[in-house]
């Protein structure tokens, strides 16, 4: 099952969140990394200010059990497929996947 945020305008540059609270009780996030998915719905990690199929990948941030992404730009009438990948205190490994899709407001 895939998650959904809010719609982005190509200009806007905004921060989306994944809130792992309930998920993980008392453990907590230890890094957290994203991925998203390139024309060829290839899983693509994204670093600092890298441009995958036209939507740039700011800055990532972890404040207590939210994974945080930054994205700006992004191709009018597309959706993109973004995975946040988290490792916690106690060693385990957890993925979800969300749609961001763009609309020009």
């Amino acid at each position: 099952m895939s998650y959904k945020w809010p719609e982005k305008d190509p200009d806007e540059t905004a921060d989306f969140s994944v809130d792992w609270s309930r998920f993980l009780g008392s453990d907590s996030i230890v890094s957290a990394t994203f991925f998203v998915d390139d024309e060829n719905g290839i899983k693509t990690q994204v670093s600092t200010a890298q441009i995958v199929n036209g939507l740039q990948f700011i800055a990532p941030t972890v404040s207590g059990n939210v994974a945080t992404a930054r994205f700006g730009l992004g191709t009018n009438n597309t959706r993109y497929n973004i995975t946040c990948r988290i490792n916690t205190t106690q060693g385990l490994t957890y993925e979800r996947s969300v749609t961001l899709p763009i609309r020009e407001r």
